[in-house]
């Protein structure tokens, strides 16, 4: 099963990657806020349909753990979009990218302090090898730090914590209503976010707006494959492999939009682009090499 969660979150971080053209095309309509408050909306309807569907095989699967778990990764969820929304106003998008993928390298501290699980030296070395890809792939701009990448900081630290929050829960509750509190959480945070930054909400209802393939195409897209699918992929999946794998599996996204990019726009591929994809593939190549011990506590308490 450990494979599979691989492969599964792997197309997950794929689907991602190739969807940002089509993210990037729709927000020259949509504001961000109002983009994602539509997106998940879309997407816990998505998997509503099939959540009553099968309502009569499950059972009373609803209580007051179910809903604190699912408002807890949502709320980090939110928080991860909304930092990184806000901070690329003030930053550029390479160190956006950069320090948002310095998530991979939290995700492994967090899991030590806050669930006490134990890294392995090629997972350590898996880390660093993709951390040095990131850094290699998208720090072109040197200028000095500002407060717009101090928020792209607290968006790494919030996606680190979605997935540390995941792995939490995902071993005891069901996946598909866990999943739906958490994305149904993101729209409604995401909606009053657009009320309270005074974005033109309105136009969800123009239909000369919500009519345009770019925006049309790319929520439908979003919501379907990169949000219902991806975000359900990832709360059933973190039952079977570490967090820290899930943070390296991540680390390939920025490698999935440049090459989605240089085959959909043509954008060129640089050489720094090209060393910064060797080293996450290396990164994740370490990792999942065997370690000298026969069991670590992470294979212990998630395989």
């Amino acid at each position: 099963m450990k494979k599979t969660a691989d492969v599964s979150l792997l197309f997950v971080v794929f689907i991602w990657g190739v969807t940002f053209v089509m993210v990037q095309n729709a927000l020259s309509f949509l504001e961000p806020f109002t983009f994602n408050a539509i997106r998940f909306f879309m997407a816990f309807v998505f998997l509503f349909i099939p959540y009553l569907l099968t309502l009569h095989k499950r059972g009373k699967t609803w209580n007051k753990k179910l809903l604190i778990a699912g408002l807890h990764i949502g709320v980090w969820l939110f928080l991860g979009y909304g930092f990184q929304t806000i901070g690329l106003n003030y930053t550029t998008p390479a160190k956006t990218g950069f320090i948002t993928g310095l998530s991979v390298v939290m995700v492994p501290v967090f899991s030590l302090l806050l669930l006490k699980l134990r890294l392995s030296r090629n997972t350590v070395m898996g880390v660093v090898a993709a951390t040095i890809g990131l850094y290699v792939m998208t720090f072109a701009d040197r200028s000095n730090l500002n407060v717009g990448d101090f928020l792209v900081f607290l968006c790494a630290i919030s996606f680190a914590m979605q997935i540390i929050t995941t792995a939490k829960y995902a071993k005891t509750l069901p996946a598909l209503p866990l999943t739906l509190i958490q994305i149904f959480t993101v729209s409604f945070l995401s909606l009053g976010s657009a009320i309270l930054f005074n974005e033109d909400y309105s136009v969800i209802f123009k239909s000369e707006v919500m009519l345009q393939p770019e925006v049309w195409t790319a929520l439908l897209v979003t919501a379907a494959l990169a949000t219902a699918f991806a975000f359900f992929a990832q709360t059933f999946f973190q039952a079977y492999t570490t967090p820290t794998r899930v943070a390296l599996i991540f680390s390939m996204e920025p490698v999935f939009a440049a090459f989605s990019s240089f085959i959909l726009i043509g954008e060129k591929l640089t050489s720094a682009s090209i060393i910064g994809c060797v080293f996450i593939f290396l990164g994740m190549i370490l990792a999942e090499l065997p370690s000298k011990k026969k069991k670590s506590i992470a294979t212990q308490d998630f395989s």
